[in-house]
């Protein structure tokens, strides 16, 4: 059985356990930094924890309009869509993880901590790991003997309307 697009989009963003968040400040610039996934939901919106008095919390705020980046060293994915800020004491003790004790040390019942739920619209994703890979190799060197750009077929990247 052949995967959706929205399947194999999915499938990428399961293999990612950290990513980029990117926010537009209130000057208009974009800001960017690394979140730990908390989770990823089967219709691929993805769940992080933060601080409520971080800056980003007022970006969202300010313009829910979020992008989210990942990347391993044979797979590339991009996710674009809306940032919900979510204050949900039983959701961050299912989705509690000893390891974000390090920024929240009064453990899951600290004040402070709030969700980020991102709300997927659009996706990209660019897969070169396994065969893939050296499909891409194979392509890579040809292109470059030839003068020609390779032909990097649809499996390696797919847009995706979440």
């Amino acid at each position: 059985m052949t995967q959706s697009a929205q399947e194999q989009f999915h499938s990428q963003l399961t293999h990612f356990s950290n990513a980029m968040l990117v926010t537009r400040a209130s000057d208009g610039q974009l800001r960017s930094r690394p979140m730990a996934v908390a989770e990823v939901e089967e219709n691929s919106n993805v769940w992080f924890v933060t601080d409520f008095d971080a800056a980003k919390v007022d970006e969202i705020q300010a313009d829910p309009q979020v992008c989210v980046v990942m990347q391993d060293s044979s797979r590339f994915l991009s996710l674009s869509g809306h940032g919900k800020i979510i204050r949900d004491r039983n959701k961050v003790e299912e989705l509690w993880s000893e390891a974000w004790k390090v920024w929240f040390p009064e453990g899951k019942d600290d004040p402070s901590i709030v969700l980020l739920k991102v709300e997927s619209t659009v996706g990209e994703f660019w897969d070169n790991s396994g065969l893939k890979g050296i499909q891409y190799l194979f392509e890579a060197g040809k292109a470059y003997l030839s003068g020609e750009r390779p032909d990097t077929s649809e499996s390696m990247n797919k847009k995706v309307t979440l």
